[in-house]
């Protein structure tokens, strides 16, 4: 029976080759758009699911008090992660790193190399899973200069990945390290990221200060004995910290890595969300699509039903009960189904390349994983059954002796379901494209925001050998260039929040202190990035002067009141417990940084160049940025010969930093031309379907005399009718949808009426053009022919 069921429905295929390939297509085109989303969601999902361990790894993040408001920062003390380990129990490891990865230049004896590390303590190989190929982990920090690398810096430093370990490698041509491991390399959904590995200890003796309880610039991770209750550990945490710490306001607690990446956001120290929320945004949209593909199917199954009702009778008089029929229609749509899934895997495989170009993945369909063969059945069945589940009972339905007599089909509830199908298509389709356009809108809103410095082209480097002490020598050769216009030293990069405080203090400050940013800079900072002084001056050349001075920004300022004027000044820490007056001598306007979509912290600006970490070069108005960087780039290697000239542009790191709502707008793009595409497919279908139905109604009409106009209009009407109606539904549901989402945002634009206006035209238009070469087709046939048929 089962055979039979099979040979029926490949019959009916192939007999309705059009209608077959419309189905067809329509369903792929959905399942293999819902596969990609559904394996990155995969992806996300399982961040830092290598771990063993992941269900017992906890980092330390640190609640800061400040006047009226709290702020979440993963930075820690020094001491925190040994006194954990030392006076609790259930604490069974923990792991110190340094924060983020740190670029370090190595030299193999040959060729000098950059590459991004962190320093840890050697128990990070027992906490987190990351395999060797070399070497031993209960080894290979047993020397304070030893150095573990993955494959890649194997790789890239010798040229191979094996017999790697024993070999020295001098970094920043400073001291040797021995390599004493390889590492695997690491997936890409890893939050600790790194292509070496280096002894904290060593770190933590080049660096004394991060040894007591009041410099926080490190990283801590904790590794519980299985059953620990975390509450009970947060809390001794926050008191045992209080007594070691009593002028700190700070509560520290544990944060499981199951939260790192999906729920690591927090406002006002609550938990506010993450990429949580893209996750199951695209869950969601993934099913839609499939659900929009369905509905297809079922629009294009009932519209075919008067050719299938004569087929039905004829099966019901031989006996063939309901069931039966259901079944039979079920089979065809589960087949349909089935071969649009073995397709859709040939396209996905296709289509992942582009995709992980553009999301920044390293998606693979890994079929040899069995639960990727158990999603794709488990999406062919319920594909097939939502697609064929109404169909199957609307044909199965037929009375056999009015359909076999010539009798219409009353049809009333099936074009009742059509129409509501299409609606329901066209309504999804109309919110994704108001969609995508507000979020363009919202991307560059924040993108041209007035920033407070000119990111164009400024070049950043990290400052590297000598630069620091002949900064002056290397910036008047740059100046001599004629290319450059200016240059600067500072101790963080511009766009991104650097070192931060609330110990400053002045007349009236409050109780807790406010969190203030510090850079350390040169004096010709403010020209090269483009800031812009409202009040007094910036800081003037020459050692010793301005050694006690400030500038601050216009932020700061009005938290400081009266006392944040030109003339005042700011108590700054000095040695133990005494402050160090700074006169503040200049105001510069706001920058943003850190957060795009956010107010910017206040900031401090001190006159430093000890702790330069990075230099900033403007190029001139008028000089070639290829030209300009070949010249920069000639005077670098002249100057500081024994490190590889490398740079960054401003302007590209601050596009980076919305590499989350790009993807989002992408993606969008894509979902809403899916959607449209898919929806007029079924369109197309009911168009020729009403067409045929009409044939003699048309043909009587042009005897009559109607025009062509007019009988396309007559045939394109009610469709469109049905669009509108879908777009009157999806523009208050897109408003309510979009409104939430710029409300995470604090800086975010504003929802124009004529963005709904543009999506309904737009899905109209397609729509009209879908049905306008049916109904053109239809009203131009030959009236006899027409009235022929019947």
């Amino acid at each position: 029976m089962i055979t039979n069921y099979f040979r029926t429905a490949v019959r009916s295929l192939w007999k309705n080759k059009v209608y077959s390939f419309l189905n067809i297509f329509g369903l792929l085109t959905g399942i293999a758009c819902a596969g990609i989303i559904f394996l990155w969601v995969e992806d996300e999902v399982q961040y830092d699911s290598m771990h063993e361990k992941k269900d017992r790894l906890y980092a330390v993040l640190q609640h800061w008090q400040y006047d009226g408001y709290k702020r979440t920062f993963w930075s820690t003390s020094g001491p925190i992660g040994p006194a954990l380990k030392a006076y609790f129990p259930a604490v069974a490891n923990t792991c110190r790193t340094t924060e983020g990865a740190k670029q370090a230049m190595f030299n193999n004896g040959k060729t000098p190399y950059y590459s991004s590390g962190i320093y840890a303590d050697s128990t990070l190989f027992s906490m987190f899973t990351f395999p060797f190929t070399e070497g031993d982990a209960r080894t290979a920090f047993t020397q304070p200069y030893s150095l573990v690398i993955t494959e890649k810096a194997a790789r890239k430093f010798f040229g191979r990945t094996t017999n790697v370990t024993g070999n020295m490698l001098k970094m920043d041509n400073q001291q040797e390290f021995m390599v004493t491991g390889v590492l695997k390399d690491l997936p890409e959904n890893s939050t600790l990221k790194f292509e070496w590995l280096a002894p904290f200890p060593t770190y933590l003796d080049q660096n004394p200060r991060l040894k007591s309880w009041d410099n926080n610039a490190i990283n801590t991770f904790v590794e519980l004995v299985p059953g620990t209750d975390v509450t009970v550990i947060n809390r001794q945490l926050a008191a045992y910290v209080k007594a070691q710490f009593p002028q700190g306001v700070v509560t520290p607690f544990l944060f499981t890595m199951n939260d790192w990446r999906l729920r690591g956001e927090f406002q006002d120290g609550k938990q506010s969300g993450g990429r949580i929320g893209y996750v199951r945004l695209f869950t969601i949209i993934g099913w839609i699509i499939i659900l929009i593909a369905c509905i297809n199917f079922m629009n294009l199954a009932t519209a075919r039903s008067e050719k299938r009702s004569k087929e039905v009778g004829v099966r019901k008089v031989l006996g063939a009960g309901k069931g039966r029929l259901i079944v039979q229609f079920i089979g065809e749509a589960m087949l349909m189904s089935f071969i649009a899934t073995i397709l859709a895997v040939v396209l996905i495989a296709a289509l992942l390349p582009v995709f992980n170009a553009m999301a920044g993945k390293q998606l693979v369909i890994g079929l040899q994983h069995p639960a990727h063969w158990v999603a794709l059945l488990l999406i062919a069945i319920v594909t097939g059954l939502l697609a064929g589940s109404y169909p199957s009972l609307y044909l199965s339905s037929f009375n056999p002796l009015a359909v076999l007599k010539g009798f219409k089909m009353p049809g009333g509830q099936a074009a009742f379901v059509r129409k509501g199908l299409v609606i329901l298509q066209f309504t999804v389709s109309i919110v994704l494209i108001i969609s995508t356009i507000i979020i363009y809108q919202q991307i560059e809103h924040v993108k041209n925001r007035k920033l407070g410095y000119n990111k164009e082209k400024l070049l950043e480097l990290n400052v590297t050998g000598t630069m620091q002490q002949n900064f002056d020598a290397i910036r008047q050769d740059l100046l001599n260039t004629g290319l450059v216009e200016n240059a600067a030293l500072s101790d963080h990069a511009t766009i991104y929040g650097g070192n931060n405080t609330n110990a400053f203090r002045w007349a009236g400050s409050p109780q807790n202190g406010t969190l203030i940013s510090v850079r350390m800079i040169t004096p010709e900072f403010f020209a090269t990035s483009g800031m812009d002084l409202t009040e007094g001056r910036g800081f003037l050349p020459g050692k010793g002067i301005d050694s006690f001075s400030v500038v601050i920004t216009a932020s700061l300022a009005r938290v400081m009141g009266a006392e944040g004027s030109v003339g005042k000044n700011m108590l700054i820490p000095d040695d133990g417990d005494r402050y160090r007056p700074y006169r503040i001598v200049g105001i510069v306007k706001d920058f943003v940084y850190g957060d795009m979509y956010a107010k910017p912290d206040p900031v401090a600006f001190f006159k430093h160049r000890n702790d330069a970490a990075v230099m900033y070069v403007r190029i001139a108005a008028k000089a070639e940025p290829e030209k300009a960087i070949a010249g920069i780039g000639k005077v670098m290697m002249r100057d500081n010969p024994d490190y590889p000239f490398d740079f960054r542009f401003v302007d590209e790191q601050f596009n980076a930093m919305f590499s989350s709502e790009q993807l989002i707008g992408r993606l969008s793009r894509v979902f809403a031309s899916l959607a449209i595409i898919i929806s007029c497919l079924g369109l197309f279908g009911l168009a020729a379907y009403t067409a045929e139905r009409r044939t003699r109604e048309i043909g009587i009409r042009k005897v009559l005399g109607a025009s062509v106009t007019g009988i396309a209009r007559l045939l394109s009407i009610e469709f469109l009718k049905l669009v509108l109606l879908s777009a009157l539904i999806a523009f208050p549901l897109a408003w309510w949808m979009m409104s939430r989402w710029l409300d995470q945002y604090a800086y975010h634009t504003a929802i124009h009426w004529w963005v709904f206006m543009l999506a309904g035209g737009t899905a109209v238009l397609i729509a009209l053009l879908t049905i306008s070469y049916q109904a053109i087709r239809t009203a131009t046939q030959n009236p006899i022919k027409s009235l022929q048929t019947e």
